[in-house]
């Protein structure tokens, strides 16, 4: 799978986007943050 057709979300907090990676494989659907500092600074 290339990287371009990864699906893609957009962070609330900072409103940039943010792709797919492995390690949210299996709860994708429940990832609203793209990294720890915008889940603490919600």
């Amino acid at each position: 799978m290339k990287k371009r057709h990864l699906p893609q979300k957009i962070c609330p907090v900072c409103l940039r986007p943010f792709s797919w990676r492995k390690k949210w494989e299996l709860n994708w659907e429940d990832v609203k943050y793209c990294s720890k500092r915008c889940r603490i600074n919600k």
